[in-house]
């Protein structure tokens, strides 16, 4: 059986239940381009919203990480990932959740005691040591010598400066053929860390001081591609089997071996797996010079870049044959795949089209460049980037392979002058809390739903949500549209907001089954996402939403309703920028 599926019957049977994957892109959360964490998405309910399906909670997360991305093509890292996590919103905590880790690692995947060692918070000036979860570890046969003492940069978590955090308790595996030591070092890397226990339990205010929070609660986090590459023996995860078929494919396309071509083949398999994921999220995302779309172009061109030093023929169908293995090799566990295959495929097709029509003429012009200089100036980068669609991150790559240097602050001011780049946002550094749910974002949160309802009234029942993003200053709002609005129709839409704000309408939520809320009407943009249990929130009789918040309560808080701009986004869908004033 799946790691997968056994994780997840293994909580169920601890009475979890099973919440599914959340898109890789968040709704409503400006302060990341994705999910990067199987926390992220239930940050809301770590912070004391009540969730729908309970106080115990487990899944498999979509996950997907930027910061290491000049590091994938070594035998460890990987821009998408799983992560595998279960919860406790306020019903069990230290001893329960350590005792959950230990019985599934030791019975369920039958990992060895002597190849498994933690590490737990060793205490600060205000927070105590914590003998508690050492004493558990201990009471089941960890011996105190595979137990280590770590200070706040390794084993304290918090959301921010300020709320909730609390020590973490990491557990690590004996990933080597040596004999194993009688004692834990944390500094000897042949110790892998396999999972992640976090408990929250203390509130942090702005001055400083820490105080207990009203309910603890557990958060636990379990990366898929490391635990099956353990329980597998290998060293090299693109040696495991979750990688095998689709590196067998590439050796096939390429008639090489996996043995001496590694790096290529690796970042392929990488970039096309996590290509596929974000081309299939329902939140529509195509190659753009922007955001998510700029990510999804980045890592479809680093690819052909590899693909074509592997001497493939880049006009062949070699990137639809790849992208078919993944689909059919997930669909199981994410049918989205499915359902978006020809989206998906037709998207990678067409980015490599556009690609290739300048890659080799590109290429040669950095020949050219990197023989008469010895340094790429910024003018000279952004010159590749405007005319041959080079990502400065592929002129950098280039270079480096000669040691040649580039002028990447020359180029970022450049690009100023033509257009924002996504570069420094697609660090994807989570900055945790709730910093997207202030007063100012609850409110544009609940326009959204009077947008929709307005737009379905004046262009037809037919017109749905297909992604939205808010931040403080203003709302962004995507719709199925086959035309551009005309004014008469954007001062209706505009209008009749308005109108429903001045009526002061009353916001309710009610909690029903989703069967119930889909019987009744009530509207959702990615319903796939939602548990069995969910949220709907009417707005008078004029909206019903299968939403997770937040929301005001009277429509008459919102002030009034401007559309700025209303323009293209993608093939099908139109945008409209708005804002309250």
């Amino acid at each position: 059986m799946n790691i997968k599926d056994l994780f997840i019957d293994f909580f169920k049977k601890k009475g979890h239940t099973q919440i599914p994957s959340a898109p890789l892109v968040p709704e409503n959360d400006p302060s990341v381009l994705f999910n990067t964490a199987g926390m992220q998405p239930l940050i809301p309910y770590l912070m004391g919203e009540i969730h729908p399906s309970g106080n115990r909670l487990c899944d498999y997360q979509k996950c997907l990480r930027l910061t290491d991305l000049e590091e994938v093509g070594d035998t460890t890292h990987h821009t998408f990932f799983e992560m595998l996590g279960n919860w406790s919103l306020g019903s069990y905590f230290k001893k329960e959740s350590i005792e959950y880790s230990f019985e599934f690692l030791t019975n369920v995947l039958k990992i060895p005691v002597d190849r498994l060692a933690v590490s737990v918070f060793k205490g600060s000036e205000k927070i105590p040591c914590d003998e508690e979860s050492a004493n558990v570890w201990n009471s089941l046969g960890i011996p105190k010598e595979r137990i280590a003492y770590l200070g706040m940069e390794d084993n304290f978590w918090a959301a921010g400066e300020t709320g909730p955090c609390g020590s973490d308790t990491e557990i690590f595996y004996w990933r080597s053929n040596d004999e194993i030591p009688v004692a834990f070092d944390p500094e000897d890397d042949r110790w892998v860390e396999i999972w992640n226990n976090v408990f929250m339990e203390y509130d942090r205010k702005s001055d400083g001081s820490i105080s207990f929070l009203p309910k603890k609660n557990v958060d636990t986090g379990m990366g898929y591609e490391r635990i099956v590459s353990v329980i597998e023996g290998v060293h090299d995860n693109y040696e495991s089997s979750i990688w095998k078929d689709i590196i067998a494919l590439i050796e096939q396309i390429t008639n090489l071996t996996y043995s001496g071509n590694e790096k290529s083949m690796r970042i392929i398999a990488d970039h096309l797996r996590t290509s596929v994921f974000i081309a299939a999220d329902p939140a529509g995302i195509v190659p753009s010079n922007t955001d998510q779309g700029y990510i999804l172009r980045r890592l479809i061109r680093r690819a052909i870049r590899h693909a074509k030093k592997l001497n493939i023929d880049i006009n062949s169908d070699w990137e639809e044959q790849i992208a078919k293995k993944i689909m059919s090799q997930y669909e199981h566990y994410y049918p989205e795949l499915m359902e978006k295959r020809d989206i998906v495929l037709t998207i990678l097709k067409e980015e490599k089209q556009k690609f290739n029509r300048t890659l080799e003429k590109g290429l040669k012009e950095f020949e050219k460049i990197v023989s008469k200089k010895e340094a790429i100036d910024g003018i000279t980068a952004f010159h590749l980037y405007d005319t041959y669609g080079f990502p400065i991150e592929l002129t950098i790559e280039l270079a480096s392979e000669r040691n040649i240097v580039v002028d990447e602050i020359g180029f970022q001011e450049k690009m100023k002058e033509h257009q924002e780049k996504s570069r420094t946002a697609a660090a994807g550094k989570f900055k945790g809390g709730l910093a997207g749910d202030g007063q100012m974002e609850t409110k544009y949160h609940t326009t959204t739903h009077l947008l929709n309802a307005a737009l379905k009234e004046i262009l037809g029942s037919n017109t749905h949500q297909r992604g939205s993003n808010i931040t403080a200053e203003r709302m962004r709002f995507d719709f199925n549209c086959d035309h551009k609005l005309t004014e008469e129709e954007k001062e209706k839409v505009e209008n009749l907001v308005n109108f429903w704000i001045q009526e002061g309408l009353e916001v309710t939520k009610e909690e029903m089954t989703k069967q119930k809320a889909l019987e009744i009407g009530a509207e959702a943009m990615f319903i796939e996402k939602y548990p069995d249990i969910v949220n709907v929130y009417k707005i008078g009789t004029i909206s019903k939403e299968i939403c997770g918040g937040p929301h005001i309560k009277n429509t008459k808080e919102l002030g009034t309703f401007k559309i700025k701009k209303e323009e293209a986004s993608s093939a099908g869908v139109r945008r409209i920028k708005a804002v309250l004033e």
